[in-house]
């Protein structure tokens, strides 16, 4: 199974990218599945039914999320309706919404799906490690083909992750800084990884936001507006090849696609 996971989108540029790249990408790049990280896809901040819509009608299957999912207040109330829409698993147990779920892929086994946050630099949540383990028993009792996305600050808490995990699941990638790392690899025990994703949207920015209130935010230390930025559009993820057999990932590789304007 050949997977294509795309960074945090963020705002109408990352759905503009999505919306106009994924279908011929998906085509070019023989994607079975397509997961997203989509936590900032609503004005740069949170998400709510509608983009996912969005998203998921672009050709997404399964939409992950991380630290911003609350930010569009509708979603509390409106999460639950929608199994393709995951927040991170460890919440506390009674938390809206779903912290794993499944793409159903046609002649092929399902792909699980785990959203994890990460606690070190982030909001307190549970123990992302111990977490992982309950939500792998519960998957693997439909698929042993699992895509995890760590949405997490530190890239040490990202490594210890995934190579706590490596052999149990297919890959574990990183989420949250937006920044596309270049150290991809498959652990020994057969699981991929890369640290970050990087993000889908306006490049010629502050990590997809304009670039004067961030650094005039940074010399006066006063508040400021971020709005989102609208120039250098690109798409950024990671494209992964599973064996269908073992779960064991066969290949990974970066992506990044310019949308040329």
């Amino acid at each position: 199974m050949r997977v294509l996971f795309i960074g945090d989108i963020v705002g109408s540029p990352g759905r503009r990218l999505v919306r106009e790249l994924l279908p011929g990408l998906r085509e070019r790049l023989y994607a079975d599945a397509v997961v997203a990280n989509g936590e900032n896809a609503a004005g740069g901040a949170g998400i709510t039914l509608k983009t996912a819509n969005e998203v998921f009608s672009a050709g997404v299957d399964l939409i992950t999320s991380g630290d911003h999912v609350w930010d569009q207040k509708e979603i509390m109330k409106d999460i639950d309706s929608e199994p393709r829409l995951l927040r991170p698993y460890n919440y506390p147990d009674g938390a809206p919404g779903n912290g794993f779920g499944f793409v159903r892929v046609a002649n092929r086994p399902s792909l699980g799906v785990l959203n994890l946050q990460g606690v070190t630099f982030m909001p307190g949540l549970e123990n992302p490690f111990s977490r992982a383990t309950e939500a792998m028993m519960k998957i693997r009792q439909t698929t042993n083909l699992i895509l995890v996305d760590f949405h997490a600050e530190a890239t040490s808490e990202k490594i210890a992750l995934g190579r706590y995990l490596d052999g149990g699941v297919s890959a574990v990638i990183g989420t949250h800084t937006h920044v596309q790392t270049a150290d991809e690899t498959i652990f020994p025990g057969g699981t991929a990884f890369l640290c970050d994703a990087g993000f889908t949207g306006a490049h010629e920015s502050v990590l997809g936001r304009e670039i004067e209130p961030i650094i005039k935010r940074f010399v006066t230390v006063l508040p400021q507006k971020f709005d989102v930025a609208k120039k250098g559009l690109r798409l950024q993820g990671v494209l992964i090849d599973i064996d269908e057999d073992t779960g064991r990932a066969l290949a990974v590789s970066r992506v990044s696609e310019v949308l040329e304007v």
